[in-house]
Order: C-alpha cells, then sequence, then structure tokens
C-alpha cells in the first residue's frame, strides 16, 4: 500500500461560520453606507452628508472590514496547498463583477464613473496576495504598516497620469463614487493575511466559532449573505433604488430652498480659493443683485451661466468689490 499524498487542490477544512457571519454584516453595513447615498440623491438628505462626518468614516471601516476579511479568507483558503482551479474561478469572477460596475457607473453616472472600486481593490489585491501568501505574518505586518504609510510619504505628482490612479501615491486624480487604491488600503488586506498565517490566532478563531450557532433566523440570513456577498453586491443598489423610487412618488422629498442652496453652493465653491468670511460677503451680494435684476431662477436652473452671460459676469465684478473691502 503506497502513502497518500496531499495534493495543492486538497479539500479545505470546513467553512467556519463565523467568517460568513462577518461578511454578511459587512455587507447590511455597507448596503446602509449606499443608502444614505441614495436618500441623497432623492433629496431627502444633504447630498454631501454621506462624505462628511462619522459617515466617512463608518464606510473607511466597512471597505476595511472587507478588506481584511479578503486577505483572511484567502490564507485560510490555502493552508493545505494552493488551490489554483478554485483560486482562478473566483478571481474570474471577482474581475468580472469590476467590469460590470465599471460600465454601469459609466452609464448611470458617468461624472463619478468607478474606475477603481473595492472590487476592483480585491482582485488586484488577490494577485498581490500570491506574493505574499507563503511569507511571514511578522513580515506581512510589515509591508502592511508601509502600505499605509506609503501615500503620506510617497506621493507624487509623477503618478497623476490617469493609468496609474490605481496605485494610490497621485496628489490629485478623478472624482469617483468608489475610489479604494492599492495604497493605502492593501493595510487591512495584508493584516487579514497575517492573521490567517498565525496558527494561534487561526486556532483562537476556530475555537471561538465553534460556539457560534447557524440555527436562529439572524445567524441563517447573515450566512445566506456572507456566502452570496459577491450577487448581493451587485444587485443590492438597484433594488434600493428602485424601492426609494416607490417610496418617493409616495411622499416626495421636501423641496429645498433655492436661496438657501444657492448661498451654500456658493460659499463652498468660493472657500476653495478664498477666505470663507469674504466669500459670504461675496456670495450674498450676488444672490441679491440676481433677485434685483430678476435673474435668479434662470441662473438655478441654469437656463444662464457666469460663462456665457455678460450680466452674471458683471454682478461677480461688482460684488467683488464689496467682498474686498
Amino acid at each position: 500500500m503506497t502513502e497518500q499524498t496531499t495534493t495543492v487542490e486538497a479539500a479545505p477544512k470546513r467553512r467556519i461560520l463565523l467568517l460568513d457571519i462577518l461578511r454578511g454584516t459587512a455587507l447590511i453595513a455597507m448596503a446602509s453606507y449606499h443608502f444614505l447615498w441614495d436618500l441623497g440623491d432623492f433629496g431627502y438628505l444633504d447630498p454631501s452628508y454621506p462624505a462628511t462626518g462619522w459617515p466617512k468614516i463608518y464606510a473607511r471601516c466597512i471597505a476595511s472590514t472587507f478588506l481584511f476579511l479578503a486577505g483572511l479568507s484567502m490564507v485560510l483558503g490555502h493552508e493545505q496547498g494552493f488551490r489554483a482551479r478554485a483560486y482562478l474561478i473566483r478571481l474570474g469572477k471577482i474581475v468580472a463583477a469590476a467590469a460590470l460596475v465599471s460600465l454601469a457607473s459609466a452609464l448611470a453616472m458617468p461624472q463619478g464613473l468607478i474606475f477603481f472600486g473595492i472590487l476592483h481593490a480585491i482582485a488586484a489585491m488577490s494577485v498581490i496576495g500570491l506574493l505574499a501568501l507563503r511569507l511571514p505574518a511578522w513580515f506581512n505586518v510589515i509591508l502592511a504598516a508601509l502600505a499605509f504609510l506609503a501615500p503620506r510619504y510617497f506621493a507624487s505628482e509623477s503618478f497623476n497620469t490617469p493609468w496609474l490612479w490605481w496605485v494610490g501615491l497621485s496628489t490629485e486624480t478623478r472624482l469617483s463614487f468608489d475610489y479604494v487604491p492599492i495604497l493605502p488600503w492593501l493595510c487591512p488586506f495584508l493584516l487579514g493575511m497575517a492573521l490567517g498565517q498565525s496558527s494561534t490566532a487561526t486556532a483562537a478563531l476556530r475555537h471561538f466559532a465553534q460556539g457560534i450557532s447557524g440555527k436562529n433566523p439572524v445567524s441563517r440570513l447573515l450566512v445566506f449573505f456572507g456566502r452570496h456577498s459577491l450577487t448581493l453586491y451587485l444587485v443590492h443598489q438597484p433594488v434600493l433604488i428602485a424601492l426609494l423610487w416607490m417610496f418617493s412618488q409616495i411622499v416626495p422629498a421636501p423641496q429645498a430652498d433655492p436661496v438657501a442652496s444657492y448661498l451654500e453652493s456658493c460659499v463652498a465653491g468660493c472657500s476653495k480659493e478664498q477666505d470663507k468670511a469674504l466669500c459670504r460677503v461675496f456670495c450674498q451680494c450676488t444672490l441679491e443683485e440676481l433677485q434685483a435684476q430678476n435673474l435668479f431662477s434662470a441662473f438655478q436652473s441654469g437656463a444662464i451661466s457666469a460663462e456665457h452671460d455678460e450680466r452674471i459676469k458683471a454682478i461677480a465684478v461688482q460684488c467683488s468689490v464689496p467682498a474686498l473691502e
């Protein structure tokens, strides 16, 4: 009788229920954050709200969780040997899904084209992870720290070309509704790999997971979400938008005050180059002049613009003087 050997295509250990639950929880959190954007788009929230304060921190925590779990899962999925077929199938699905997201965003919202979002990042990091798969855990922790610090110390105008935006070292980039460059986001992915490479940590994880039941309704739902996270990621936004559209037909969003909206956008744009107090004076002056000349409604609707209408240009010049004084 010959001794049985383990091949690289050996079956992995039984799925860790805890990871599916965590992935499902992260998916729900992500959907809740995207819902904030949808509320802004439909007028129920200030459109800038999801990109500021705690929602911004919330979004970064969600992205970090997904990348951390992706790194951890990659190690656990190949701990008995590299499973090439499973790896390529998974990578192919992620690449296809990322391409679909880019195409859909180009058609639906070209002003915020998703050219390198969370799925693009996971695909790229899965390739990079092949190089880190057999590195010691402590070394991957060091690499994670370097990835986190790199944009702060090595950002350069040399990376401002669109073909290098994915790296994360550019000093400027195109607006995107989901931008997750390699640096610094490789950090949580490598930390997840490092945890998976620690035999002590994975043993503790499996031991803790044994006490988790997947039989109650909440756990079953989270496990389902976790095991079908890619599909649900692709369909959750169309579903949320459709539901919100139906709701808006019954309970329309309150109409924004055009005067307040004008002043807010005017001050925000002006403050990028000038003192905020000066901008408030300038914007209040232009508002009064636009109203006095019965141009405000046409200007707000876009029927006339500062670029092509001499009357708007004259108002801007006229109001610049008292603002400077």
